[in-house]
Order: C-alpha cells, then sequence, then structure tokens
C-alpha cells in the first residue's frame, strides 16, 4: 500500500479512477502531447513505405482468415515506459503476465484477474528495465537499470538473489533452464547460473551496441541477439563451460549478420522448425528477414511500414504475427513461407506498440505500449484436438 501510493502519487494518479494493471471496459483516451501528435501527423508523409495501406485506423484480413480487429481485453498500465529498447512484459506458462511499470513489477493472474506487486527497485532512481518468466514459471528475472539481475519466487513473491556486474542497464533477459542470459547496454551479453554463488558462467562478445533483442532457442543449443548496432547474432549454447561452477570463459558468435539497417530488437524462433529465426529491424529498416540457423543464410524478407518490435511464429500454423511502432502501431501477421499478408490492424494502440507476448495456450497476444495500456488480441485458434487435452 505504501509503495502504491507513492506510485500514484509520482505519476499524479487518483487512487479512485486510476487502478494498476487493472480491467478497463474501454482504453483509456491516451496521454500524448498535442504538439507530438501534430509532429506525427506531418512526417507520416515521410514514413509512408511499400506495403502501407491508405489511411489510418486500417484493418486488412484476406477472404479466408478473419481475426478481431478489436481488443478482447484492455488493462491500465500507468507508468509504462515509453522506450523500444526495453522488455517490460512477459507472459508465464503458469498463465501469469509480468509487468514493469517504472520501479516495479507487477504479477497478472489470467486464470483469477487478480494483481500483485512483485518487485520494487531499493534505490529510489532505479527502474526495471526487463522481465522474463523461467520455463517453468516459478521464478521470475528481473532487469534493473543500475545493471543488477534479480531472480524473485513467483508463488512467494520474495526475491531469491540479486545478481550484479553489469555496468548499465539491462534491458533483455532469457532463460534456459537454469541459467538465465541477460543483455546489457554496454553491448555484452552474460550467462548467470542461478545455482551457484559465481553466477557469471560466460560473457559473449559480439555487440558493439545496446543489446536489445536476446531468445534462447527451446532446445538450449542456440542463442540470438539483436541490438542497436544493427547486427544479429547467433551464439552456441554449448561453447566453454555453460553451467559450471567457477567458470567466466568469452565466446565468439557462431554467425553474425549485419543487413538490417536499424536496431534489431525483435527476435523470434520458430517452434516447428528449429532451423528458422526471425529478426526485426527499428525504423531506417522496418525489414523482418528469416534466417537460416545452421548456415546463416537469409532465407526470405518481408518489408513492412513500420518500425518492427516484436515478432512470433504461430505455434498452430505457418504464420508470423509482428507487432509495429510509428507510424502504424500496428499488428501485422504474414504466412509462411508465401509472406502474403494474411491481417494488418493499424493503430491497435495510440502510441508505439513496445513488445508482445504469446499465451500458453498459443491463442491470444498481449502487447504492451507507450499509451499506457496493455491489450489481449486474439490471433489464433488452438486446434481441436489439442484444446480437447
Amino acid at each position: 500500500p505504501a509503495h502504491d501510493a507513492r506510485l500514484r502519487s509520482a505519476l499524479d494518479l487518483d487512487p479512485s479512477t486510476d487502478r494498476i494493471v487493472s480491467f478497463a471496459a474501454a482504453a483509456p483516451k491516451a496521454r500524448e502531447d498535442p504538439t507530438m501528435a501534430l509532429q506525427r501527423e506531418l512526417v507520416k508523409p515521410i514514413y509512408a513505405r511499400p506495403g502501407a495501406t491508405g489511411g489510418s485506423n486500417g484493418v486488412f484480413t484476406n477472404k479466408t482468415r478473419k481475426i478481431p480487429t478489436v481488443a478482447e481485453r484492455t488493462l491500465d498500465a500507468p507508468g509504462m515506459i515509453n522506450d523500444y529498447y526495453l522488455n517490460l512484459i512477459s507472459w508465464s506458462v503458469m498463465n501469469v503476465v509480468g509487468v514493469a511499470l517504472r520501479e516495479s513489477v507487477y504479477i497478472w493472474n489470467a486464470e483469477t484477474n487478480e494483481t500483485e506487486l512483485l518487485a520494487s527497485c531499493e534505490q529510489e532512481n532505479d527502474y526495471v528495465s526487463s522481465i522474463d518468466f523461467a520455463g517453468d514459471g516459478s521464478f521470475a528475472g528481473v532487469g534493473v537499470s543500475n545493471g543488477d539481475v534479480e531472480i524473485y519466487d513467483v508463488e512467494t513473491r520474495t526475491r531469491l538473489r540479486s545478481m550484479s556486474g553489469h555496468q548499465s542497464q539491462v534491458s533483455v533477459l532469457s532463460w534456459n533452464n537454469h541459467i538465465v542470459s541477460s543483455g546489457c547496454a554496454d553491448g555484452s551479453i552474460w550467462h548467470h547460473d542461478v545455482r551457484v554463488a559465481q553466477h557469471k558462467v560466460m560473457e559473449l562478445l559480439g555487440h558493439q551496441g545496446e543489446v536489445c533483442g536476446l531468445k534462447w532457442r527451446p532446445d538450449g543449443e542456440l542463442l540470438a541477439s539483436g541490438a542497436n548496432d544493427n547486427v544479429v547474432n547467433c551464439w552456441d549454447g554449448r561453447v566453454g563451460s555453460v553451467g559450471t561452477e567457477g567458470a567466466s570463459e568469452t565466446a565468439q558468435a557462431k554467425w553474425s549478420k549485419s543487413v538490417h539497417t536499424a536496431a534489431v530488437k525483435a527476435i523470434a524462433w520458430a517452434p516447428w522448425n528449429n532451423n528458422l529465426l526471425a529478426s526485426g529491424g527499428g525504423t531506417s529498416d522496418c525489414r523482418i528477414n528469416i534466417w537460416s540457423a545452421t548456415t546463416g543464410s537469409r532465407l526470405h524478407s518481408i518489408e513492412t511500414p513500420a518500425q518492427v518490435t516484436s515478432i512470433h511464429f504461430s505455434p498452430h500454423s505457418k504464420e508470423i504475427f509482428s507487432t509495429h511502432g510509428f507510424p502504424t502501431n500496428a499488428l501485422m501477421i504474414h504466412a509462411y513461407p508465401s509472406l502474403d499478408k494474411v491481417a494488418e490492424i493499424r493503430d491497435a494502440h495510440d502510441a508505439r506498440i513496445l513488445n508482445s507476448c504469446v499465451s500458453p495456450s498459443g491463442d491470444l497476444v498481449v502487447t504492451n505500449s507507450g499509451d499506457e495500456n496493455i491489450k489481449f488480441w486474439r490471433i489464433w485458434e488452438v486446434p481441436v484436438e489439442k484444446a480437447k487435452k
């Protein structure tokens, strides 16, 4: 309660009307500066790109695929930091959504609709810069602006340990069993073994800019990263002494690609083909590239009308889902491998979409945005045989 009071005071919230990570029947009006809104309108023609559809609030769906064009649920998220490089939302296999709001992390239970405080920064000027749940959903990794990586027990909502060493903010985290990997603003990636006191077991050196995209392949054999240096790296997860006590080694990337012309935040592995890796570039790039994880060759490329902020391969079908920032703030779905556009919902948020996560069942996608809203979209249907199980 005391923490909530401080947060409300800092954000100038009315406790009788504003609630943190709470359900709202309709999305609240965006808190946008009129001057910025005008500038956004003025530069729209400059950012028009091939593949863009005319007009705002546009919805495109093909004849064989229909998706709801309105969010199924909206949660208030006051204090959401509007920073492209941060990763402030995660959805665990326990059907719990973790949301970082400035110096705090809240967890929202999709089954009970209850919200609880999980973590808060101890230092006054620190803020949470990333969050990711472990594979079984029991633990949450929290990256902090001061370079710390903290581990929390989700059920008891207690901090188990704090792992220091990074010299600047931890923008992204990714788990692989007992290893949590952290991407830092200084371009480094560390592997932390959460079981041992000497937690740093390896450092990956291959980026010259802030690491903002990081994703382990589900089998744990490869790790993909993207950064503000416009580079995509693929790392061998079995290199050196990952997971052994006392080791602290360095490694070089298995392969590295620099074809993107903007920061690479969006990273995704295909759940139905371990060899497929997708990466998406920022504002001056706006491309989604599909890579062969084995050879590093580019297999496909999709040109989009806006910066790419997140990518997911559908767990149930051969489709690629992506979220976008300025100027479209859109959700897009492309078929694979034809790359045909299946659907597009423009202005899905009133500000750029920062990130997204897929639900454990694989039918819903949650998005967070600088408009201080979290929205849930029904993108796919669970196959009948899986639904029965």
